[in-house]
């Protein structure tokens, strides 16, 4: 849900160059090319999952608009140049290294803990290759919002929007949207929550456009009584 939610998160422009961190198995990109005509740049760590992602993007004919680097994000900005993306979307792992369980499976825990990069760095990055102007959009945990505001200020990332992701109405958010502009002015707008589940433990409207579309939502609606 985290990529997902992302995806639509992100402000993107009509066309220009986007470049997704951290891809994974490459759906941040997937979902963009719904959105946008811009041509999407993607970098993933893992050889497993960057093959994952070239064979997707394959599969849906998307192999002019997403290429896949596989490398380090820490060096990507000496492979392709400093400021050249409009907008830098980032599922980071979660967990700083050394916390949480050590004994899970290592390709789970690459993608959950900082084990190639620290918040800093990911941060850094993104900074090094967003143009004067652009955005970064990050999705992470709020445990971490602190740092993660001080750290985009340190690289003269400067929060714009903000959006707090709860599993229901009663519960604590579990989730944060952020995204932020290169050298950007201090004007942060907090954005209403994104609630997941209704009473029922249903998808609640928002998220049943986001996954399925209008119709699905106002089937939704009807169903419940709304």
């Amino acid at each position: 849900m985290d990529a997902v939610l992302l995806a639509r998160f992100a402000a993107v422009p009509p066309r220009g160059r986007i470049l997704d961190l951290c891809s994974g198995n490459g759906v941040i990109p997937l979902l963009l090319t719904t959105r946008t005509k811009a041509t999407i740049d993607a970098v993933e760590i893992q050889p497993r999952l960057a093959d994952m992602a070239r064979r997707s993007i394959e599969a849906n004919g998307l192999e002019d608009r997403i290429s896949v680097f596989e490398g380090d994000l820490r060096e990507f900005h000496r492979q392709r140049g400093h400021g050249i993306y409009d907008v830098v979307t980032v599922n980071p792992p979660y967990m700083p290294a050394g916390t949480g369980d050590q004994n899970e499976n290592e390709h789970f825990a690459i993608a959950r803990h900082e084990r190639n990069g620290t918040l800093d760095d990911i941060v850094a990055a993104c900074a090094r290759l967003i143009r004067t102007g652009g955005r970064v959009a990050m999705v992470h945990r709020p445990s971490r919002l602190v740092e993660i505001l001080e750290t985009m200020r340190k690289w003269k990332l400067e929060p714009k929007r903000m959006r707090f992701v709860h599993p229901s109405a009663t519960a604590e958010a579990n989730m944060v949207l952020i995204e932020a502009a290169r050298d950007g002015k201090p004007d942060l707008k907090m954005l209403p929550p994104l609630i997941v589940y209704n009473d029922q433990r249903q998808y609640n409207e928002e998220l049943m456009r986001i996954y399925y579309g209008d119709a699905a939502a106002n089937g939704s609606q009807k169903e419940t009584g709304q």
